[in-house]
């Protein structure tokens, strides 16, 4: 017997394979332009094709290729460090506060709520950073700040509150300690929370900028965002320098600009865009976890 599909669902269903097609026309269309030649693109507009195939985008982001690898590289270590010092903090923090019997529950929660509402500002920050914790031009700068979010806390207090707290009074009766319970039944348990935590936490990190323009003087802990658009607006320049009588013939299609911005959307994204299939199935579960009161 087949099983009928209502109205409803189905409209559903055609709205979300709509939304799904301009998701992947939007990246196709990124990468076709990446591939066209600049002034095709100026004189055409964009196209899901790419006019008159051209690599002169990738050769400009590439003009420097060990200051680019670099770049991934020093984004690389600093994204995966502040994931997992991120997952093991907040896992500790949240799994007190998911406990019924931890007294100061009700103060830590109150000042996690309080710090995702006030921060200190900029220039607190900055002196903060550089003068009291000496981290500016470190790498510990793009870990340290943020580390934990009351947000990701609250998540994970929800969902270690959704497991069964038989486990924890069986483990207990074994005579395992709090501790234990925590990395040997309720990490090995919250893998979806936590994968959905990771990659959002390791998203937020790798499109991190500003704290190689305001922090970073060293040029070999310059992350990749901010080195991509060091680039961009070094092409900018002289481009605006060309129309002076800079001599730029050398370059095929001219100095591009528009391409080069969609080449350092494909190099930017890339990484991100390969792991997010490994993620994915965790995200339904980390926003439902998210809708639900702790």
């Amino acid at each position: 017997m087949k099983k009928k599909i209502s109205y409803g669902r189905l409209i559903l269903h055609i709205f979300l394979i709509a939304m799904s097609i301009t998701y992947i026309l939007s990246l196709v269309m990124m990468i076709s332009i990446s591939l066209s030649r600049e002034s095709e693109v100026l004189r055409n507009g964009y196209s899901i094709l790419p006019q008159k195939f051209d690599l002169t985008a990738y050769k400009m982001a590439f003009a420097n290729p060990t200051q680019i690898i670099q770049g991934y590289k020093v984004t690389a270590i600093f994204s995966v460090t502040k994931v997992v010092l991120s997952i093991l903090i907040t896992a500790l923090l949240a799994y007190p506060l998911a406990r019924p019997n931890f007294m100061y529950k009700k103060f830590v929660t109150v000042f996690l709520m309080i710090t995702m509402f006030f921060s200190g500002g900029l220039v607190p920050s900055y002196i903060v950073n550089t003068q009291y914790l000496h981290i500016g031009n470190t790498i510990w700068i793009y870990i340290l700040p943020g580390l934990v979010g009351a947000w990701n806390v609250i998540l994970f207090k929800t969902y270690f509150k959704s497991l069964p707290g038989e486990l924890i009074e069986a483990a207990k009766v074994d005579g395992a300690r709090e501790i234990r319970i925590l990395f040997t039944i309720i990490i090995p348990l919250s893998k979806p929370i936590i994968g959905y935590t990771a990659f959002t936490t390791l998203l937020a990190s790798w499109n991190s900028w500003q704290e190689s323009m305001l922090y970073i003087r060293d040029s070999n802990l310059y992350s990749l965002q901010y080195l991509l658009q060091r680039i961009i607006n070094e092409s900018n320049f002289i481009k605006e320098m060309a129309k002076t009588g800079l001599d730029t013939t050398n370059i095929e299609g001219g100095m591009p600009s528009e391409t080069l911005k969609f080449a350092m959307a494909v190099i930017a994204s890339g990484p991100m865009l390969c792991i997010f299939p490994f993620f994915q199935k965790y995200f339904a579960k980390g926003i439902v976890v998210g809708s639900v009161k702790g």
